[in-house]
C-alpha cells in the first residue's frame, strides 16, 4: 500500500512539474479576474463604511454629543476605517504576481534548456558529418547528400505544393528546410549565399529570413530566430535531382544549418 501511495506521489509531482508553467499561466489569469473582483467589492463596502462613519458624525453633532460641527473624514481616519477590507483583493495580487513571475523564469529556464540541447545536437550532428566526409571521403559523402535530397523531393510531389516564382530564372528548385518549390537558378542561389556571408562579416550576423528575402521566398514564422554568425556562416548544399513529375530540379540544403543562438556571440 504504501509503495503504491508513493508511486501516486512521484506522479502528481511529476504532472505538475511537467505542466508547472500551464498551471502557473492559469493561475495568473484566473488571479487577475479575482483580483479584479474582490477590488471592486471592497471598493464599494469601503465607500459604504466612510459614508456610515460620516453619517454618525453628522447625527451625533445634531444631537449635542459633539461640540464642533462635523467635517469630512481625513485620508488617514478614511485609510484606518477601511484598509482591512483591502487585504483580500492585494493578497490575491501578490499571489497573481508571483505565479505570473514563477512562470516566467520557468519559461526561461525551458527555454535555456532547449537552446542548450539543440546546441550540442547539432555540434554532434556537425561532427559526425565530417567524420563521414573524413571516413568516406568528399565524393561518397556528396553522392549520399544527393540521395537524401532525391528521396526528399521525391517525397514531395508538386501538385500539393505551390511553386513559388522568385527571381528571374525558371530552373525548379526545392528548398528543403522549408519543403517549398520556388523558380531561381544556381547563380542567384550562390549569389543570395554570398550576399549574406557579406552581411556576416559586416554585421557578425544574418538571419534565415535574410537569405530568404535574398532568393524570393517569404519568411516563416521562426526564420527570424535563426540564422548564422561569423562562428557559424552559411554553407549551401546544391543537389541536382529530378522532381516527382520528371523535371530537372535543385535540391537546396544547408551545410551548416541555422541555429537558435546566432545572435549571441559568447559561445
Amino acid at each position: 500500500m504504501l509503495t503504491g501511495l508513493l508511486q501516486q506521489v512521484n506522479k502528481a509531482k511529476f504532472l505538475l512539474e511537467n505542466h508547472s508553467t500551464t498551471i502557473l499561466t492559469g493561475i495568473g489569469v484566473g488571479g487577475t479576474v479575482v483580483t479584479a473582483v474582490l477590488t471592486g467589492r471592497a471598493s464599494f463596502k469601503a465607500a459604504d463604511l466612510i459614508n456610515q462613519e460620516q453619517d454618525a458624525v453628522v447625527a451625533a453633532w445634531r444631537e449635542g454629543e459633539a461640540d464642533i460641527p462635523p467635517q469630512d473624514l481625513s485620508k488617514t481616519q478614511k485609510v484606518k476605517l477601511v484598509w482591512k477590507e483591502y487585504l483580500p483583493p492585494a493578497a490575491s495580487g501578490v499571489v497573481t504576481v508571483t505565479a505570473i513571475v514563477v512562470a516566467n523564469k520557468i519559461s526561461s529556464k525551458k527555454i535555456a534548456a532547449l537552446a542548450v540541447a539543440g546546441g550540442i545536437s547539432e555540434r554532434a550532428l556537425q561532427e559526425y558529418k565530417e567524420k563521414v566526409v573524413e571516413r568516406l571521403g568528399a565524393k561518397q559523402d556528396t553522392k549520399l547528400r544527393d540521395e537524401i535530397a532525391q528521396d526528399r523531393v521525391s517525397n514531395a510531389p508538386i501538385g500539393t505544393k505551390e511553386v513559388i516564382l522568385a527571381g528571374t530564372g525558371e530552373v525548379l528548385c526545392y528548398d528543403m528546410l522549408s519543403g517549398r518549390y520556388f523558380q531561381s537558378t544556381v547563380d542567384e542561389i550562390k549569389r543570395a549565399e554570398n550576399k549574406i556571408n557579406f552581411e556576416i562579416v559586416q554585421f557578425m550576423r544574418a538571419s534565415l529570413s535574410q537569405f530568404y528575402d535574398e532568393i524570393g521566398l517569404p519568411p516563416t514564422p521562426y526564420t527570424d530566430s535563426v540564422g548564422w554568425n561569423s562562428n557559424n556562416p552559411i554553407e549551401l548544399q546544391l543537389s541536382t535531382v529530378m522532381s516527382p513529375d520528371g523535371r530537372p530540379c535543385i535540391a537546396v540544403d544547408f551545410t551548416r544549418h541555422p541555429t537558435h543562438d546566432y545572435d549571441r556571440m559568447d559561445y
